[in-house]
């Protein structure tokens, strides 16, 4: 049985295109890129090209692109290494963010550092009323995401930069989950710093980026070797790079034909989630096109994701990075869900090699696996 994939929000095949790029820098390729003779000068070349690749797909100058290891890296990055120069002062972010945003944030509170989470709405939406009121204290960072990596909910950055900015706090936003299907500019959504990652848009694992505002003072989280001027000290991943390079053009150019597709393949799963009796999170305001998130009521989302993998359908409970816990989402909690209903959240993530006879035959086996999950609690009550 060949399993159908609808887990991209995790991560993505890598692009045999990608591959391709990548592979002499594997193979044959030696140079370290800070080695002054002609195999370091031609990594190093391949490593800025990349840069400018990056840059180009979210609208900014290479020069503002730090290469990392994984978002989880650029985000820590952010947080802490602009808190280190702001100490004392508090740090906002939002109550859905990732946990490599909030962990953090969290962690500086032992350093003397205020913290506060903003709330969302019902439907995920920043509670913008209550942002303006904390940043009357001072502030150093105001950390918000792009879209939601659960329920796909899009936040208005730009305004909430704006806000940020005259309160004389720094504003970074987690766009990890932006890059490769929403329109994507550094300058306009007007922050000071933007996490994005390679295996979101069919690009390697390995390889992330912080924009990063050249005007911004931040301490790095790596010292030693003073790579990517001097914020990210390490050998650099070349082959990674390069393919997080080509991966970042592939995706701009690719961008509203994923869009399109994956909009419309979730539009006919929502339409026979509605026949189904599901809870559709969020699904009244923006969100990314390829995503949906639901629930179904009495039925575990753990259970129902490994009904439906049984079946050969790949989809996902919740965040990949939190896939382990037993805990309901923190993201539907946030929103004023009930921990009996987020307990059952599943969500769906299309990507470009869905097809629309696959949502048809998702929707039969849900159908179905929901049948005999209800019949199987019935017996057992």
């Amino acid at each position: 049985m060949t399993s159908v994939y609808l887990d991209h929000n995790a991560t993505t095949s890598l692009d045999s295109r990608v591959l391709e790029v990548m592979l002499p820098w594997l193979r044959e390729q030696s140079g370290n890129p800070t080695s002054r003779h002609i195999f370091g000068r031609s990594a190093r070349t391949a490593i800025e090209h990349a840069r400018t690749q990056v840059a180009e797909a979210c609208g900014a100058y290479a020069s503002q692109v730090i290469f990392t290891a994984t978002g989880t890296e650029a985000n820590n990055f952010a947080v802490k290494g602009i808190a280190a120069n702001q100490a004392g002062l508090q740090i906002l972010h939002s109550a859905i963010e990732h946990p490599c945003v909030s962990r953090p944030a969290q962690s500086l509170q032992q350093l003397g550092c205020k913290g506060h989470q903003v709330a969302v709405d019902q439907h995920g939406k920043l509670d913008v009323a209550q942002l303006e009121s904390l940043l009357d204290v001072p502030t150093s960072l105001v950390s918000v995401m792009l879209a939601n990596n659960e329920t796909g909910v899009i936040q208005d950055i730009a305004t909430i930069a704006e806000m940020t900015r005259q309160a004389g706090a720094l504003m970074h936003t987690d766009a990890v989950q932006g890059l490769g299907k929403l329109p994507l500019n550094f300058i306009d959504l007007n922050v000071h710093a933007m996490t994005i990652s390679s295996h979101k848009i069919h690009g390697p694992q390995g390889a992330a980026a912080l924009v990063l505002d050249k005007r911004v003072d931040i301490q790095p989280l790596l010292h030693g070797g003073g790579q990517e001027r001097g914020l990210r000290s390490g050998t650099e991943n070349v082959a990674a790079i390069v393919g997080f390079g080509m991966a970042c053009e592939l995706a701009m150019a690719n961008r509203q034909d994923f869009a399109k597709h994956t909009q419309a393949l979730r539009d006919q799963f929502e339409h026979g989630l509605k026949s189904l009796n599901a809870t559709i999170f969020s699904s009244q305001v923006a969100r990314l096109p390829n995503t949906s998130f639901f629930a179904i009521k009495d039925i575990e989302g753990e259970t129902l994701v490994i009904a439906l993998d049984r079946k050969g359908f790949a989809v996902a409970s919740g965040s990949a990075c939190s896939s382990d816990s037993t805990e309901p989402s923190h993201v539907l909690l946030a929103m004023g869900v009930t921990p009996d209903l987020a307990r059952g959240a599943v969500r769906v993530s299309f990507g470009t090699q869905n097809t629309a006879a696959q949502v048809t035959s998702l929707l039969d086996v849900l159908k179905n696996e929901i049948l005999r999950l209800k019949q199987l609690t019935s017996i057992a009550a």
